[in-house]
């Protein structure tokens, strides 16, 4: 009962294989989540700044919004409440 086996100090083949191909894993190159991950991100990055630039630009050349015109029944009650008579009464 004192018989060693034959594979006492080695793995088997089959795990043999396995441990190779992890070993192969990591020398073959980037991996495919992180490409994903960082190709959104950067498109991401480039809308964010493209779309501040585009405002930043918007705000140096367009014309200021134009108010809308008061009526003429609150410009009334306006000057009623400041205490100047309205013209016509």
């Amino acid at each position: 009962m004192d018989e060693e086996f034959e594979f006492g100090d080695k793995a088997p083949p089959s795990f043999d294989r396995v441990g190779n191909t992890v070993k192969d894993a990591g020398a073959k190159g980037f991996n495919p989540g992180l490409i994903v991950l960082l190709v959104v991100g950067g498109l991401l990055l480039v809308f964010l700044i493209g779309n501040y630039i585009l405002y930043m630009y918007a705000q140096k050349t367009l014309p200021p919004k134009k108010k809308k015109p008061v009526s003429k029944k609150k410009m009334k009650k306006e000057r009623l409440k400041q205490g100047v008579s309205a013209p016509g009464e």
